[in-house]
C-alpha cells in the first residue's frame, strides 16, 4: 500500500502516451487511449509541463525539468508518462533510488503496456546492468522487446553470454582471415 501512496495511485490505470520527443524511437510499440479519460484541459496542460521539462533536460537545466515532471505529475498523478521523464531526470542528476521508483511508477500506472512502459523497462534495465544486476536487466529488457523496443533486444544479445562468445570467436576469424588475405 505504501508502494502505491507512493506513486499517487488513485485508481489503476492501463497506459498512457508519452509527450517526450523519443517515444517515436520505439517502432512496434502500440498505443492505448487512456489518455481520453483525463480532463482535456489537465492533460494538455500536463503534456506542456513535460514538453517543457524535456526541453529543460536537453537544455541540460535538470532541476528545471525535475520541477516541471513533478508538476505535471501532480496534475495528473495517474499519468504514467511524467513518472517516466522525471526518472530520467533523476538518474541524471544522479538520484538513482529516486528514479527506480518513479520507474517502477510508470511500469505500475502503465499496467507494463504500450509506449511509456517500454521506455520505462529499458531505463529500469540499464540501470540495473550499470548496477550488475545482470539477471534484472535481462528480465526488464525482455518486456521491452515484447513492447517493440530494438534497443532492448540489442542489450538482450549482449547480455547472452553464448552471443557474447559466438561475437568474439567470429571476430577472431575474421580478424585471421584478413592476415592471411594480407601480402
Amino acid at each position: 500500500l505504501s508502494f502505491l501512496q507512493n506513486c499517487k495511485l488513485l485508481k489503476p490505470k492501463t497506459d498512457s502516451l508519452s509527450s517526450s520527443p523519443y517515444s517515436s524511437l520505439l517502432p512496434g510499440s502500440y498505443k492505448l487511449t487512456i489518455d481520453d479519460t483525463f480532463p482535456e484541459e489537465l492533460l494538455e496542460q500536463t503534456k506542456d509541463l513535460e514538453l517543457q521539462g524535456v526541453t529543460a533536460a536537453e537544455a541540460g537545466n535538470l532541476s528545471t525539468a525535475f520541477e516541471r515532471f513533478s508538476q505535471a505529475i501532480n496534475l495528473l498523478p495517474g499519468r504514467a508518462s511524467a513518472y517516466n521523464n522525471r526518472a530520467q531526470a533523476r538518474r541524471l542528476q544522479g538520484d538513482v533510488a529516486g528514479a527506480l521508483e518513479d520507474l517502477d511508477c510508470a511500469i505500475l500506472l502503465s499496467g507494463g503496456r504500450g509506449q511509456v512502459a517500454c521506455q520505462s523497462y529499458v531505463q529500469r534495465g540499464l540501470v540495473a546492468r550499470l548496477q550488475g544486476r545482470d539477471d534484472d536487466a535481462r528480465s526488464d529488457f525482455e518486456k521491452a522487446a515484447q513492447l517493440g523496443s530494438p534497443f532492448a533486444r540489442r542489450q538482450l544479445v549482449l547480455l547472452n553470454p553464448y552471443a557474447a562468445l559466438c561475437n568474439r570467436m567470429l571476430a577472431d576469424m575474421m580478424k585471421q582471415l584478413q592476415g592471411v588475405s594480407e601480402p
